[in-house]
């Protein structure tokens, strides 16, 4: 109900031999899928089972933060990690009066065990060929979000939008011949040839399979081939996926934290919130009842749907 709509993609090149296997079990040195027993390993799982109330949004940014640091970048602050990710709602942000102090609101994290961290886990990839090219992120701040949504009518249009910007930022900027990309599946949708058609009108698209649980596209263009699986349940049962995930979470934790803490600014009795559905009208009860002379553009601040 409040703040921004994040989706992510995270991209490796693997060896053939390795496209189905467990991943988890392949880097098994430097990650987990399970907060016990970690040992200083990353935790890389669903990001609903990563965040909880006794640990916060460490293992979101821990993960996070070691696999950007793997590809090089080093984010101090909020506008650092959105800058990192790629995401294109840096020209809107500022927008916000929310959002007006992500470039000075240092992160709390030490760098020393990021490093560590980050470090292993390039070396578990290394010895079993494997690399991680890239971790995007599409944040579709509220007011960008209202606006797309009142245009086209559908949420879930919306969502596939920047599902299709990640997919052919990732197969453009990969450069071999095989693409294999795999999506959490977005609802009860089964079919979705006429919407990559779409998205690829110079591609020869064939089906491989459509069912209730798996739904796959085989496109070509020239010598390159791209795969697209649409998979119920993909974020528990596939790394790249998992962790795709996370970077979601992490953004979208971020983000919201910034939006209680401006307003927590003119009523200190005001509660937290996580935005979600009934706690996100929890919060704007609150915010009507005891800051009534704050003003916000509700456009801004509450999705439409």
């Amino acid at each position: 109900m409040l703040g921004p709509l994040v989706v992510s993609s995270c991209s490796f090149s693997i060896p053939r031999e390795l496209l189905k296997a467990d991943l988890w079990r392949v880097l098994r040195k430097s990650v987990g899928d399970r907060r016990a027993r970690l040992l200083g390993r990353l935790l890389i799982c669903d990001s609903k089972k990563a965040r909880s109330k006794a640990v916060g949004i460490k293992h979101l940014e821990r993960t996070t933060l070691a696999c950007l640091k793997v590809l090089g970048a080093e984010p101090g602050t909020v506008r650092g990690v959105l800058e990192a990710l790629g995401c294109d709602c840096l020209a809107r942000i500022d927008e916000y009066p929310w959002y007006e102090n992500i470039g000075g609101h240092i992160l709390s994290v030490s760098n020393a065990d990021i490093g560590v961290a980050a470090s292993a886990l390039a070396r578990d990839m290394e010895s079993n060929g494997m690399r991680l090219v890239g971790a995007r992120s599409c944040c579709l701040d509220v007011g960008h979000y209202n606006r797309l949504v009142d245009a086209v009518k559908n949420k879930s249009n919306v969502l596939f939008t920047a599902i299709s910007q990640l997919i052919t930022e990732a197969w453009e900027a990969s450069g071999e011949e095989e693409v294999q990309m795999i999506v959490d599946r977005q609802g009860g949708r089964m079919r979705y040839r006429q919407r990559l058609q779409t998205m690829f009108p110079e591609a020869e698209l064939a089906i491989l399979k459509e069912t209730e649980t798996n739904s796959s596209y085989e496109l070509h263009e020239g010598e390159r081939t791209l795969r697209v699986h649409f998979v119920v349940g993909a974020d528990d049962k596939f790394l790249a996926v998992s962790l795709a995930s996370m970077v979601s979470k992490y953004v979208r934790e971020l983000l919201v934290a910034n939006i209680n803490r401006y307003f927590a600014g003119f009523c200190a009795e005001l509660k937290p919130t996580a935005g979600y559905w009934k706690d996100g009208q929890r919060f704007i009860r609150d915010l009507k009842a005891y800051a009534p002379h704050v003003q916000y553009e509700s456009s801004r601040l509450i999705r439409s749907r």
